[in-house]
C-alpha cells in the first residue's frame, strides 16, 4: 500500500502495479498534485467519471487524451477542497484493477458528500493508465450532500 493520509485501504492488498497505481492516484488527488497525476496517463489515454452522460460530460463519451484529462481535472476534482478515499476491495488481474470503495468529498462551501463506486483502472505495456472508468450514479450521491453540521 501506498501510504496516503488521504486513503484508508480496507481491501486486499497484494502487490500488483495496477493496483499501486491507482493508489497512487489517489493519492496524488487528494494532494492536489496535478501534474504528478498528469504523468501516470498515456497519450492514449480517457477517463469516464462516471461512466455515460452526466454534468462532468454531457455527451457521455469520456475525457480523451493529455488535454481531456488535464480539463477533467480542473472540472472535477480542483473544486473540490478535500478528498478521502476508503477502498473496501480490490480485484487486481492482468492490466487491469478494480477498486469498490467510497470517495468522500469536502466541496469549496464545505457541503459533504460521499460517493459509492467501482472505479475500473488498465494500463498499457509501458505501465501509464489507458483508462479510468469510475461507475457511480449521480442521484445517489446528491443524495448524500450534506452541510458540515449534519454530519
Amino acid at each position: 500500500m501506498i501510504e496516503s493520509e488521504f486513503v484508508t485501504w480496507e481491501a486486499p492488498d497484494g502487490d500488483h502495479p495496477v493496483r499501486r497505481l491507482s493508489q497512487r492516484s489517489y493519492d496524488l488527488v487528494s494532494r492536489k498534485q496535478k501534474d504528478e497525476w498528469l504523468t501516470l496517463w498515456a497519450e492514449d489515454c480517457v477517463i469516464e467519471d462516471p461512466v455515460g452522460p452526466s454534468f462532468f460530460d454531457p455527451e457521455g463519451k469520456g475525457h480523451h487524451g493529455p488535454e481531456g484529462v488535464s480539463a477533467f481535472w480542473d472540472m472535477a476534482i480542483a473544486p473540490v477542497k478535500e478528498f478521502h478515499f476508503t477502498i473496501r476491495d480490490s480485484f487486481a488481474n492482468g492490466n487491469a484493477c478494480a477498486n469498490i470503495g467510497t470517495f468522500s468529498t469536502v466541496l469549496e462551501d464545505g457541503s459533504l458528500a460521499d460517493t459509492d463506486l467501482i472505479a475500473v483502472y488498465r494500463v498499457n505495456d509501458e505501465g501509464k493508465m489507458v483508462s479510468m472508468a469510475a461507475h457511480w450514479e449521480v442521484e445517489r450521491t446528491m443524495a448524500t450532500l450534506r452541510k458540515p453540521e449534519d454530519g
